[in-house]
């Protein structure tokens, strides 16, 4: 029976994602496979390469850096998070990303994002770790309104929570029988209609109307998994993570204290629920 990790986005609540993904690779936790979206792909990829401690490192010192992120680089550039800082100049060169290690890790790791023609997500292995996959973490993480659309070959796109934030179906219809789930919203969340569809109809209706359509419907769609997910923990198919209180930094927060408590609230969870974990995975 193949195992799986399945690692919900949310931009800086990722933090949390990072807290209980580092007390895993302390403490030897593996899986077959693992499945990131948006900061589940851009923080997931770390649990790859075994960088252990390398999300919190590069969040705390650079959060503040406007070539990182802020106002400043979204009017520049047209991205909030600046692609060539977050993505060539920090893990090639400032805090480098561990390609070597990442491939000799067997366990396969897969991106998802929002195809923005069709609207449908994208779930893409990324077996090298290299620029190329690299730019598929990107993606993966390119919240819409704040960020331009990335293209990779004949491919349009943007975050993969758009269209399937907790990909759990897919990761089922894979292979992967007994996955974990690490989400960063609290048990008892439901999320509500998206009030930014006005804006979303002006930017995008014309050329990408099923973009708009899924954007629509987003709430639906992630609440209906959180049923099923459910359903899924009664049933033992499923270990869910999640904070036991709700996250109450900004999607974008820039302040390392905050990033650092969420993260060690992570830590402490995530050892809280080691020893469980561990048998589920038997």
């Amino acid at each position: 029976m193949k195992t799986g990790l399945v690692l919900e986005g949310g931009a800086m609540r990722g933090m949390y994602t990072a807290g209980v993904l580092d007390v895993f690779m302390e403490n030897d936790i593996t899986v077959d496979g693992t499945i990131g979206v948006s900061a589940g792909a851009v923080f997931g990829c770390n649990y790859k390469s075994k960088q252990i401690g390398r999300t919190l490192r590069y969040n705390l010192k650079y959060s503040k850096d406007p070539r990182y992120v802020g106002l400043n680089s979204l009017i520049k550039t047209g991205d909030i998070y600046g692609v060539d800082f977050c993505y060539n100049e920090i893990p090639n060169n400032l805090d480098p990303f561990d390609v070597k290690k990442y491939q000799e890790n067997p366990m396969a790791f897969y991106a998802v994002t929002t195809d923005i023609e069709t609207g449908k997500p994208i779930y893409h292995l990324c077996p090298k770790g290299d620029n190329t996959d690299i730019q598929w973490f990107r993606a993966s993480a390119s919240m819409p309104l704040v960020s331009r659309i990335v293209e990779i070959g004949n491919k349009k796109m943007l975050d993969g929570g758009i269209s399937d934030s907790i990909p759990i179906y897919q990761f089922r219809k894979m292979g992967y029988e007994k996955n974990i789930v690490i989400l960063t919203q609290h048990n008892g969340y439901r999320k509500k209609k998206n009030n930014t569809i006005p804006l979303v109809k002006l930017k995008y209706g014309k050329k990408y109307p099923n973009l708009v359509h899924t954007m629509e419907i987003r709430h639906e769609v992630y609440n209906r998994t959180l049923d099923d997910l459910h359903k899924m923990k009664e049933d033992g198919e499923v270990y869910i993570i999640q904070p036991k209180e709700p996250i109450t930094i900004k999607r974008t927060e820039r302040d390392p204290e905050k990033l650092k408590a969420l993260y060690e609230i992570g830590r402490r969870e995530g050892l809280e629920h080691l020893e469980n974990v561990k048998k589920f995975l038997i």
